[in-house]
């Protein structure tokens, strides 16, 4: 398992009648990672994660999971992942114990480790209390704290999560966030497709930019950022009436022009030299503009996607293809 990549694609495509769902994905996810992948619905996310999971067959290029070839050697790579979709792959009328001692019973366990871990993995996420409940009285945030923990039944290297936090309500969702953060604390790798900027910018050690089934960019969150502008400096002026006179100063020492808010209450300008803030605060001080606020805002995600595709990312639909990976469990 010491090999530097866990996931390696090249040119993978696939196509279903005339839509070229995936056109030549090309993939690296470092061991030890959380890798995003980052798209709007039908850019191809879940497919990619399909034929990653050996779930669906590439029409053409090659994957790799750990060195092995997903298409020559499926069995394989089966048993090196944990695969999470975006809808419970449970059973609601039978207990969440229930429910994972058959997942550890289909995985080779015997009766007797299948309870013991479920028993763990119910207290890992923090479901104890409700564990002879059935499932139909649990709520969506449970559900899929269930269902990732049904993926881990075999304490898998890579588990696959494709939009684990579609539909969670804010604290469900972080606690999600947490549970990933400690899933590759202690070994695994984890590759997250979401539509959700804020979780890839949160989560992902690096991010994979997908649109009509390419990906058009990949980095981690700075570098993408970075790649499409400079930061920049925001300031809340005491007073409103010397925002003219701030944007003077602005020009004259950080070289750059500025911009006011459509409320006016703020200044705007780009920010190439962090070292000449001093400088303009100095300024701005002997001149008698008082700043009440001061901020440094790096471009968002929504504005790298933006500008590499020409649109921005929708924060909340259904993805493409949710159905492939619906019931599914590698």
């Amino acid at each position: 398992m010491q090999r530097e990549l866990a996931v390696e694609a090249v040119g993978l495509v696939k196509t279903f009648g005339d839509n070229r769902a995936v056109d030549g994905v090309d993939l690296a996810v470092p061991t030890g990672a959380v890798y995003g992948v980052l798209g709007p619905n039908g850019a191809g996310k879940t497919t990619t994660i399909s034929m990653l999971a050996t779930l669906l067959r590439p029409d053409a290029g090659s994957a790799r999971v750990f060195g092995h070839d997903v298409a020559r050697e499926p069995q394989i790579v089966r048993q090196l992942i944990g695969v999470t979709g975006q809808y419970a792959s449970v059973d609601e009328t039978l207990s969440a114990t229930e429910n994972l001692v058959i997942f550890g019973r289909l995985l080779g366990l015997t009766s007797r480790d299948a309870k013991r871990k479920a028993g763990e993995l119910l207290e890992s996420f923090g479901l104890t209390e409700a564990a002879r409940r059935p499932l139909k009285n649990f709520s969506g945030g449970m559900r899929r704290r269930l269902d990732l923990a049904a993926s881990l039944i075999a304490q898998p290297p890579l588990i696959f999560l494709d939009e684990p936090t579609t539909g969670l309500d804010p604290r469900t969702r972080a606690q999600m966030w947490d549970t990933i953060r400690q899933l590759v604390a202690t070994g695994s790798t984890v590759l997250l497709t979401t539509q959700y900027l804020d979780e890839a910018d949160q989560l992902a050690d690096r991010i994979a930019v997908i649109d009509r089934g390419r990906v058009v960019a990949e980095g981690t969150a700075d570098e993408l950022k970075s790649s499409v502008g400079d930061s920049s400096l925001e300031l809340r002026l005491a007073d409103p009436a010397d925002l003219d006179d701030a944007r003077v100063a602005i020009e004259r020492v950080l070289g750059v022009s500025s911009s006011i808010s459509p409320e006016h209450v703020r200044v705007t300008a780009p920010m190439q030299d962090a070292d000449r803030v001093t400088d303009l605060l100095l300024t701005l001080r002997q001149e008698g503009i008082r700043v009440d606020e001061l901020s440094v805002r790096k471009p968002s995600l929504d504005e790298v996607f933006l500008a590499i595709t020409g649109h921005g990312v929708p924060d909340a639909a259904p993805a493409e293809g949710s159905a492939e990976l619906e019931g599914s469990r590698a």
